[in-house]
């Protein structure tokens, strides 16, 4: 009797033990999220072999110092935080080089403290689409490139585009070999995964940067896509994981594609764990109507779902209508002090506890706000918008690298 009182004392204690290791478990990875107390404060930060185009020549790559140079500024700005973006082809077209620039990337940012969201970006798809796009692999275009051409268009709205990414959330776009590609993409990220999340500057993982969504019947379809990614992500890593806001999202609200709160929050994964909602931010938030109806798009949408907004890239612009079409005027965009004070004052007046200044580049930008740094023949020297953002930290948040 004894030795039964003895085994159940043990298997009680053995059991309480587990209960506690997963509550435990469950309190780091939600302690993980920033808080008002704790927020990261950063910037969006592109690379050099992980930029590269699989269906273009390589461009120009960073100096030697780059990625050392840049933490040690973003260190010296007062900031914690970087958005490293990432392409998908530019791992297919180089697997060594990406990998080994993102070991680099993790390495340094441990030595400076840096917190490292990884995202996976595209831009207008793919260069398989066009020469300004990167993204998706064209493994995922040449097995049927009658159906999706070369350089026939990757920019949301434009038909081929159309027809690709309604294919991809239907779960139609396959490889030469017959592999479905949100397959793909798990087994992409798994190797991401695995080379950077033992490290302690990884706060967590962006599914996919701006999807198009082409249709209004397409946003639980997202929501289906950002389930399955999370959830194979979850089988190697309990870090955050970051869904977020679609393209297009300018024009008139909602619109044909019915751009509300209830359809946005259907992109949510299911699994709640740790994760958050990326938004971009291109305007202070009450600047005029326009930026007040689309940053209260999002808010509500957070309070639907209850995953806290990430301002993954946040910038000053001016948009001007041509052809009907509202693009992007470089010549009237802009950024000074009291703007960046702003902005950022607006972020912590409305609970965002998580912000990336749009961008860190060693490429020059055709908008003057964009550029924090400049590459001056190998040397990176930062900008008046580098200071601007240096002073803007100091005043909102001078106690960020004190925590």
């Amino acid at each position: 009797m004894s030795s039964l009182r003895n085994s159940k004392s043990i298997l009680f204690g053995l059991t309480f033990v587990l209960i506690m290791f997963m509550a435990n478990g469950v309190i780091a990875a939600r302690a993980q999220l920033p808080t008002a107390d704790s927020p990261l404060v950063g910037v969006a930060m592109k690379g050099g072999y992980v930029d590269q185009k699989e269906n273009q020549n390589d461009t120009s790559l960073p100096p030697a110092n780059y990625f050392d140079e840049s933490f040690k500024l973003i260190k010296d700005a007062g900031l914690n935080h970087a958005r490293f973006l990432f392409y998908w082809e530019a791992y297919e077209k180089n697997p060594q080089a990406f990998m080994n620039e993102l070991e680099q990337v993790a390495n340094l940012a441990d030595k400076y403290g840096i917190k490292v969201i990884y995202d996976n970006h595209q831009w207008h798809t793919s260069s398989w689409l066009e020469k300004r796009g990167t993204g998706f692999p064209i493994s995922l275009f040449e097995n049927n490139s009658q159906k999706y051409p070369m350089n026939s268009g990757g920019k949301e709205g434009q038909p081929t585009a159309k027809l690709w990414w309604s294919d991809f959330w239907d779960g139609k776009v396959k490889d030469g070999q017959g592999k479905d590609a949100w397959t793909l993409l798990a087994d992409f990220w798994k190797k991401v995964i695995t080379k950077v999340d033992g490290h302690p500057s990884t706060f967590g993982y962006e599914i996919l940067s701006e999807p198009h969504v082409e249709s209004a019947d397409q946003w639980e379809k997202i929501g289906n896509f950002n389930s399955f990614i999370a959830d194979e992500i979850r089988k190697d890593s309990n870090k955050t994981v970051i869904y977020s806001m679609n393209v297009p999202l300018t024009g008139s609200l909602p619109g044909p594609l019915q751009l509300t709160p209830e359809n946005l929050a259907k992109m949510a994964p299911t699994n709640k764990e740790n994760v958050m909602f990326k938004i971009s931010v291109y305007g202070i938030p009450d600047r005029d109507q326009y930026q007040k109806q689309r940053f209260d798009l999002f808010k509500k949408t957070s309070e639907l779902t209850g995953d806290p907004l990430y301002i993954g890239e946040w910038n000053n612009v001016v948009r001007t209508q041509v052809n009907g079409v509202f693009q992007l005027d470089p010549a009237k965009s802009g950024l000074d002090q009291q703007t960046t004070d702003a902005m950022l004052q607006a972020f912590k007046k409305d609970n965002i506890t998580a912000s990336a200044f749009w961008k860190w580049d060693y490429q020059d930008a055709d908008t003057a706000s964009f550029n924090l740094i400049l590459n001056q023949n190998g040397t990176l020297t930062t900008t008046p918008y580098y200071t601007y953002l240096k002073n803007s930290v100091a005043t909102v948040y001078p106690d960020l690298n004190t925590k």
